[in-house]
Parts: C-alpha cells; structure tokens; sequence
C-alpha cells in the first residue's frame, strides 16, 4: 500500500492477476466436475489439507481425499452432469495472499436411482471458498456446496455425443 493508503500500481496489477487467477480455478473446478470429477484436473486445485464439503454428499479433508472423494460421488451418485459456476465473486484480502470466493451453482444432471432407474435433474445452490496463494499458484483451503434445489426434470435429458473441451 501506498503512504496514502491506496494500493501502488503493482498491487493492482497484482490483484487484478489474483481475480483472474480464482476466477479460471472455479472454470477448471466446472470442467473437473463435468468428466466425472476426473481426480487429476480437481486434485490440483487444492491445498494439501483443504476442506471440501457439502450436505448430503459429506465433509472430505486433505487434496487426496478430496480427489479421490468427488471421483466416487461421480461413479457412485452423479452419473453425468453439466455445471453452470455463475458469477464467481473474489474478495481478496488486503495483503493479496488469501481469498474468499462465492459462486452459485446452477447443474444438469442424472443421479443414480436407490434400486431404481437413475433420474434426469436440477440442481441448484451456490459455493462458498477460501483460498490462499501458494507457491503453486492459487488454491483452494475450503470449498462448500449448500445446496438449495434438487428435482427431476421432465422430460429428462435428450443427451448428444460428449463435447470435449
């Protein structure tokens, strides 16, 4: 900061670096997501003791787990989706070396079905993140999921060939 107690133009830069930065870890966060919560694009994202939860899915602590954990929610639960991350909100500390980012959530999906055939859904809620600038870039201390709306779509998904990005 400067004398005046405005920030010099470096650390502008330097935090207009930052806000990209979180906002491309939220798109590579979607992008994981959507190839079944592949471990080797979401590990990456994490500090190696973050946190990662939600209700419903469950609490998954440390980088492994919580690439291990989202690989078998997506083998186990969610059999296919599409994330819609929507206005990803950065709020940076004053000293740039941590964050807080909120996002909602807006997914298509097919859940599997308990002894039933899987169901086409909605699912809707938003994310609440810290993060903290390692010497690995920014990443993820703590992610939750409060999710607000689940129901069947009807008619369920007409689904095309996979697009790969």
């Amino acid at each position: 900061m400067t004398a005046e107690g405005g920030f010099s133009t470096e650390e502008r830069l330097a935090r207009l670096e930052a806000r990209a930065e979180i906002s491309d870890l939220v798109a590579r966060y979607a992008q994981g997501a959507d190839r079944k919560n592949d471990p080797a694009i979401l590990g990456p994202l994490f500090a190696d003791d973050a946190t990662w939860s939600a209700e419903g899915f469950g609490t998954l602590v440390g980088r492994d787990a919580i690439a291990a954990g989202l690989a078998a929610v997506a083998a186990e639960r969610v059999l296919w989706s599409i994330h819609y991350m929507v206005s990803p909100l950065v709020e940076l500390a004053e000293d740039g070396l941590t964050a807080r980012c909120h996002w909602y959530l807006w997914e298509l999906c097919t859940m599997a079905g308990e002894g039933t055939a899987a169901t086409d859904s909605w699912f809707g809620g938003w994310y609440d993140s810290e993060l903290a600038k390692t010497d690995r870039g920014w990443r993820f201390t703590r992610v939750t999921l409060d999710v607000r709306l689940q129901g069947e779509a009807n008619p369920p998904w007409q689904l095309k060939k996979p697009v790969r990005m």
